[in-house]
């Protein structure tokens, strides 16, 4: 078999690899060439019929289509408009609670955060716990890392050299470089330090450096106050573990830098693994460069992983709002009440009115990338997007630089830019992210970046790159199989037992979102 239709509902079906004109699939007989990950007709479509994937709409046929005929973005149009009403349509109670461990052989209960539906696993992990940093404030890190936060772009290469300095003495110490901290106003420069305050509370970081200029707006004192708002009393509770060192008091900076960063390792030094319970795991579920496949093998399998951290307790955070529109209202009908359904309709109107009030088409997406691998709609992608979620019930709406403390799937709001979704995971308290990818890229986030990849060929020609094939599914893997490989791998790197690519490569990078002006 070399295609699949997801769900009876579906006009389309979908290529698992290259098919050709002439063959028969799905009990069509193929009119056009249709590459790995795109679509196919299994009835003909009159123009203006739904066209539907995922038991969803995906949009509707811009021209009559004949059975057998690829379907793509020539015959392909959006059915999402700018202005929706929405209407909380809960998904009906009826889980069983309980967190209780289960023994040998027997099924774990649901948790109160799954749906109806939702798989009920007997995970491999029979203590729901993973080896982590317990951390003074009861956060638990992944990782025991040295991490230096410019408080400005001036201070950039002082904190790239104070790294490559602080690495002789202690192995994983990491600068984060950005361009801003100074002449930025309003709601922006609120954004830097929230989003700075949040890396520097993180509990990946076992010993902080926070490295200022002084003439700049988010000086030393200032950005002290950032860290008030997200944690009062951190100065207590934090002692030791964070430092600073302001550039223009001193003489020489990486002297007395590097001074800072000899005792943050020793300090760092003397903390160690023991165990921690998956309630304490922020897992961040991120995609970048999906492909037609990314819904049907890679996204689904970090769902359902994502439902067993959320079982045992723990967190899931999915991101990239402009990549939920055209399935928001399947996430919606899960939050867990009226008031998270209110919350998910702003969360979702308000970054519409962000386009629209700049003048821009709110649907412009998918990416080039995204259509090369099949993807023909913003509907489309969305709808296996949205999967990274599993079955749980949305628990919270974090906005912008707020950090994530419900368990159960957390809706995060920002763009859908790699770089800029992978840093708000991360300072919402994901000690991980799960990103899947059918396209490819070596992105790292400061935390480890685990590359899921939704095509056999690009595990084997990135391999570099890739952590985890979930393209093994349209192999004939088994599903369930799968999932528990992967959910091994995830408590595996949570515990340090494993090492991501990006951490093995050194791409660990942040960028913060910009909206306003630059003095």
């Amino acid at each position: 078999m070399k295609s699949i239709v997801i769900n009876e509902k579906d006009s389309v079906g979908v290529a698992l690899a290259d098919i050709y004109a002439g063959e028969r699939e799905a009990g069509v007989l193929l009119a056009d060439n249709i590459p790995m990950g795109h679509k196919f007709a299994l009835s003909g479509i009159k123009e203006g019929g739904l066209i539907y994937k995922y038991g969803q709409p995906i949009g509707s046929a811009a021209c009559d289509i004949q059975a057998g005929s690829h379907v793509h973005t020539h015959n392909v149009r959006t059915n999402l408009k700018e202005n929706v009403s929405y209407r909380y349509e809960p998904v009906a109670p009826g889980a069983t609670d309980g967190n209780g461990d289960c023994a040998d052989g027997a099924a774990e209960p649901a948790a109160p955060g799954m749906v109806p539906g939702a798989p009920v696993y007997g995970p491999g992990n029979k203590n729901n716990c993973f080896m982590g940093y317990i951390r003074e404030d009861g956060a638990v890190g992944a990782r025991n890392e040295i991490w230096i936060i410019p408080t400005v772009g001036c201070v950039n290469k002082t904190a790239e050299k104070l790294a490559e300095a602080g690495r002789r003495i202690y192995a994983h110490t990491y600068a984060f470089m950005h361009p801003y901290g100074c002449s930025q106003l309003g709601t922006d420069h609120r954004c830097t330090q929230t989003m700075l305050a949040g890396l520097a509370l993180h509990p990946n970081a076992g010993g902080v450096l926070v490295v200022g200029l002084g003439c700049e707006n988010n000086s030393i004192d200032e950005f002290k106050k950032a860290l008030t708002l997200l944690y009062e009393g951190w100065e207590n509770v934090f002692d030791g573990r964070i430092r600073f060192l302001n550039t223009q008091d001193c003489a020489d900076e990486l002297s007395e830098g590097s001074a800072l960063l000899d005792a943050l390792a020793a300090r760092a030094g003397r903390c160690s693994r023991s165990q921690a319970p998956l309630s304490a795991l922020r897992v961040g579920l991120k995609c970048g460069g999906s492909d037609g496949l990314s819904g049907i093998t890679a996204n689904p399998l970090v769902g359902e992983v994502s439902d067993r951290i959320v079982m045992a307790g723990g967190a899931a955070i999915l991101a990239e709002v402009p990549e939920m529109f055209g399935a928001e209202h399947l996430l919606m009908n899960r939050c867990e009440n009226e008031e998270l359904f209110n919350k998910t309709v702003s969360l979702i109107n308000d970054y519409k009115n962000y386009y629209i009030e700049r003048g821009q088409n709110i649907y412009e997406n998918p990416s080039p990338g995204n259509k090369a691998g099949g993807i023909s709609t913003l509907e489309d992608k969305s709808l296996g997007c949205t999967q990274k979620g599993g079955k749980s019930r949305v628990r919270a709406i974090l906005r912008y630089g707020d950090t994530a403390k419900a368990g159960g799937l957390n809706l995060l709001e920002g763009p859908g830019n790699d770089l800029i979704a992978v840093t708000a995971l991360t300072c919402a308290g994901a000690q991980l992210i799960l990103f899947t990818t059918g396209r490819g890229t070596p992105v790292g986030a400061p935390v480890p970046t685990l590359k899921i990849s939704s095509n056999s060929d690009l595990a084997g020609f990135k391999s570099n790159w890739i952590d985890f094939d979930a393209g093994r599914l349209t192999a004939g893997a088994d599903f369930e199989s799968l999932a528990g490989e992967l959910y091994d791998c995830v408590i595996a790197l949570a515990s340090g037992d494993i090492t991501a690519k990006n951490e093995l490569n050194g791409y660990r990078e942040i960028s913060l979102f910009k909206d306003g002006v630059i003095l």
